[in-house]
């Protein structure tokens, strides 16, 4: 019988491994950066000097792989960069001290990220409290003569969820365990059941209120509302792209997906009424109150999530499942989230700093325009390099090594009439939305999967799981393709807002 591990003994080896890698990595640190102030060293003083910053973020890269969270991994390699720097006298030591007011006013004063624990605490409440379950349910008897309907429902459901929050994890285990078990029981092709799932729970990370979107605009410096309103578009063309590739796979091939019994969820009309008016209902007016409220300017994002926040409350109580027990968990399982969100947030602004200070973003520049690549060949270039790091790498590791690199040479693009200038920033923007979609479906590190293969019973195989998202990775490829060659899908309706 196999040993199980307590979980303390393997939180403990990891500190002792951390506790005992941090230093060896700083001794290591200040021994080569004494090295290179030696008389040995001197020559190769102005080499690392220049490339410096490449290595720092070539270290990150390496060191993301390793496991451990991504705020302490960000966190230490500016710190120790910062020491070598210093060393090596790119760095002085008083620029530490800089931290504290970039912390400051772009982590604790920034009213941009005011939003995320509203969102964050809503999509809790929705989950622990029975709505998305209902919700779920309710889709299942409107879709339930369509071919593929359980498939159908789910990527229904999945879009409307994504339109309450944007939290990844909370939508895919909740739909894993609602309807797969369903799906099965009615014979729908594992892979078929497994893809729509995976691929409809990661839409939260690209239709508005999106985590995602918050943090690209406080490190883009772009309005959240305009990247909600230019996110939208996109949004549902991916959704809209899952069910007609939902539908037409289940029409051509109706063993994928068969059909419900006719005796099987057959309420009649007065029933069903009452169920949209139920279910169905009171989230879909709870998404329009949020999503109108920032559309007409009646409300900032920060004040919309509150909003919604209220909103989900409020529908709990309703429902009767609003007691102190619910608000405890989800209050504690939000703060948790909120915490992690932050503690990144601060890192990054370290990070972002170091690697600015020590000359990262000219170096990188160069390189760029020394390559002789066009803008189009730049775009080709940064979305190549997105979906390849997505096989790897969460989306928040993949913000983090692209933005400070390529940021601000996005600013400066000119696609001639392409992209009005003033609206590129906007544009590229959702295309890296659009693009990072793909890093929670695309193997061996696809979040979503993980998430999915840990509540999915055992006759579910991985192999199935794989096969099943590639027409989803497919679909979503194709909605980045369409939103390059029509940008009007992204900016059409800021432009109607905002009269340009």
């Amino acid at each position: 019988m196999a040993k199980i591990v307590p979980a303390g003994v393997l939180v403990n080896a990891r500190l002792r491994a951390l506790l005992l890698g941090v230093p060896v990595v700083a001794v290591a640190v200040v021994v080569a950066g004494l090295f290179l102030r030696s008389t040995h060293g001197a020559d190769m003083m102005p080499f690392v000097q220049d490339y410096l910053p490449m290595l720092m973020f070539l270290t990150l890269g390496i060191l993301l792989f390793t496991g451990y969270p991504v705020a302490f991994v960000l966190g230490g390699t500016s710190l120790l960069f910062g020491f070598l720097g210093y060393i090596i006298g790119t760095f002085r030591m008083i620029e530490f001290f800089n931290f504290v007011p970039r912390i400051w006013g772009q982590a604790a004063e920034n009213l941009v990220l005011v939003s995320v624990p509203t969102f964050v605490f809503m999509g809790v409440m929705m989950e622990r409290s029975g709505i998305a379950h209902d919700l779920l349910y309710c889709c299942q008897v409107l879709l339930r003569r369509v071919p593929g309907a359980l498939a159908l429902s789910v990527t229904v459901m999945g879009t409307i969820l994504a339109a309450m929050t944007g939290i990844i994890g909370a939508s895919v285990t909740m739909m894993t365990s609602l309807a797969l078990p369903s799906m099965l029981r009615q014979g729908y092709s594992h892979a078929l059941a497994t893809g729509c799932i995976a691929a409809a729970g990661t839409l939260g990370i690209l239709i508005p209120p999106s985590i995602m979107l918050i943090l690209f605009a406080d490190l883009l410096s772009v309005s959240v509302g305009t990247l909600f309103m230019a996110a939208l578009g996109p949004g549902l063309l991916l959704a809209a792209l899952y069910l007609i590739g939902i539908a037409a796979a289940c029409i051509m091939n109706p063993a994928l997906g068969p059909p419900l019994p006719k005796t099987e969820l057959n309420l009649g009309l007065n029933e069903t009424v009452k169920l949209f008016l139920k279910s169905f209902f009171p989230p879909a007016f709870l998404i329009g109150m949020i999503k109108g409220s920032i559309l007409f300017g009646w409300a900032t994002p920060s004040e919309a999530g509150a909003v919604g926040a209220f909103g989900a409350v409020v529908l709990a109580f309703a429902k009767g499942r609003g007691g102190w027990t619910i608000l405890k968990e989800v209050a504690n399982t939000a703060s948790l989230t909120i915490s992690m969100i932050f503690f990144i947030v601060i890192s990054a602004t370290c990070f972002a700093y170091v690697f600015r200070a020590l000359g990262g973003d000219t170096i990188a520049e160069h390189l760029i325009t020394s390559a002789g690549l066009g803008t189009w060949g730049l775009t080709v270039l940064i979305m190549a390099i997105v979906f390849g790091l997505g096989f790897f790498l969460d989306w928040i590791e993949i913000t983090l090594i692209v933005l400070p690199v390529f940021g601000p040479m996005i600013a400066n693009m000119d696609f001639a009439g392409w992209v009005p200038k003033d609206a590129v920033l906007v544009w590229f923007t959702i295309l890296l939305a659009v693009n990072l979609q793909t890093s929670f479906l695309t193997p061996p590190f696809g979040f979503a999967l993980f998430y999915l293969k840990g509540l999915a019973p055992p006759e579910i195989k991985i192999q199935s799981i794989y096969r099943g998202i590639i027409p989803f990775v497919i679909m979503q490829l194709v909605c980045l393709i369409l939103v390059i060659l029509f940008p009007q899908l992204t900016l059409w309706l800021p432009g109607v807002v905002y009269g340009n």
